[in-house]
């Protein structure tokens, strides 16, 4: 039997794009209509549903939910921020509380104001102050009903699919370009970091707890040679460490927000900075199972980057962890296996001080459309209806009682 903490933090997670539907003054928004992908449309209606959707959560005895704010409806236009929309916030949070419910509020989840996208978006250095500005607006306006706040969710990921895949808008591929973005968002979040603290203390609040939720991958050499194990170490310290480290110099972190999904199998066909920051096994050595994007499932890999973690001497929080499948009970063993190598690392001393499950909702998946299933519980997007997945009550059962039983 394995007990975790009584005051460990139990939930799951949603972003507002993904799920509340309709963000027509988003970046996404416009770039779903010109490039003709699959739209987000009315996604979810969580923006509608958040009421029903938080009955759902408390249901399933969740003590945590982490969210995210759309910039593209608090600042619709430059400059013009609307009251309405902060107000719908400012319910959406108060809704989480009366159910006991712990907010973790995300500022920045991928998308844009299309105003902000047509200026330049973040390559350009004024793209920090319109950020800081938005979120003075929003924090000063909810300080005082949340305690957890995440400024950029995985930086990292949106430079890469943006900037360099090419595969999010503006579809760039420039090494060049996405350098200027990653400056941008750091700077963006040491800033932040120290005016939302200014803002607690203007208001006579208690500290609050800030981070960014950094997205990483296990990267696992496939063969034991100095290349592979040479290329697996690099990607770590770049991919998964190097804005942790940069942030924790600036002692710009209050904890670590860790998502964490899958492994990377590292084979290096040749010496090259495009192999090393590339290349991957193509002969399916070391099979795994995978969801079904295809990503290996290696809950091992959570273990060994959470030790990796404990040098920075900071609390950890999984804001993300999850599976997309068809299979829900593959789901649960997904869940159960991702939840004993936690214990496990806290075993071996890391402070981890809660759990999010990715996702709450079946919701929109950025260029996969709607096809992945994530959800605790599922949405048929048809009618709207929501139906509570057997892997929900599972983890309901360990959200209630703290405990992981042995199987």
């Amino acid at each position: 039997m394995m007990k975790f903490p009584q005051d460990f933090l139990w939930g799951s997670a949603t972003s507002a794009y993904q799920v509340e539907g309709d963000n027509v003054n988003s970046d996404w928004w416009q770039w779903e209509k010109e490039v003709g992908k699959e739209k987000s449309g009315s996604a979810c209606r969580h923006y509608e549903f958040y009421e029903q959707d938080f009955d759902l959560a408390q249901s399933l005895n969740h003590n945590s939910h982490r969210l995210s704010i759309e910039w593209a409806r608090i600042e619709p236009e430059q400059g013009k921020f609307s009251q309405e929309a902060l107000g719908h916030y400012l319910e959406v949070i108060l809704a989480l509380k009366r159910r006991n419910i712990e907010p973790i509020v995300t500022l920045h989840h991928f998308t844009n104001p299309r105003w902000l996208f047509e200026r330049g978006g973040w390559e350009e250095k004024e793209s920090v102050v319109y950020f800081l500005r938005y979120c003075d607006f929003v924090v000063r306006a909810l300080a005082k009903h949340v305690r957890y706040w995440i400024t950029i969710n995985e930086p990292t990921i949106y430079i890469s699919h943006a900037y360099i895949f090419g595969a999010w808008p503006p579809q760039v591929k420039s090494l060049f370009r996405s350098k200027k973005v990653q400056n941008n968002l750091i700077q963006a979040h040491i800033k932040a970091y120290r005016q939302i603290n200014k803002i607690y203390k203007e208001l006579n609040l208690a500290s609050p707890f800030i981070s960014i939720s950094q997205y990483t991958q296990s990267y696992v050499a496939c063969r034991n040679n100095f290349r592979d194990r040479f290329a697996a170490s690099f990607r770590n310290k770049y991919y998964n460490l190097a804005i942790i480290d940069t942030l924790a110099r600036h002692k710009a972190l209050d904890f670590i927000g860790l998502n964490y999904y899958s492994r990377q199998l590292v084979e290096l066909k040749r010496w090259g900075i495009g192999n090393l920051a590339w290349d991957v096994c193509q002969n399916s050595h070391h099979p795994v199972k995978k969801n079904s994007l295809g990503w290996d499932i290696y809950p091992q890999g959570l273990l060994d980057l959470l030790i990796k973690l404990k040098k920075y001497r900071l609390p950890i929080i999984i804001t993300e962890n999850g599976i997309c499948t068809s299979d829900d009970n593959l789901r649960w063993e997904y869940i159960y296996s991702h939840l004993r190598n936690i214990y496990l690392a806290m075993e071996k001393g890391v402070d981890v001080k809660g759990y999010l499950y990715w996702s709450l909702l079946d919701n929109f998946e950025w260029d996969k459309g709607f096809a992945p299933r994530f959800g605790l519980i599922e949405v048929d997007y048809n009618t709207q209806k929501r139906t509570v997945r057997d892997s929900a009550r599972k983890f309901s059962i360990i959200c209630k009682t703290g405990i992981l039983a042995n199987e």
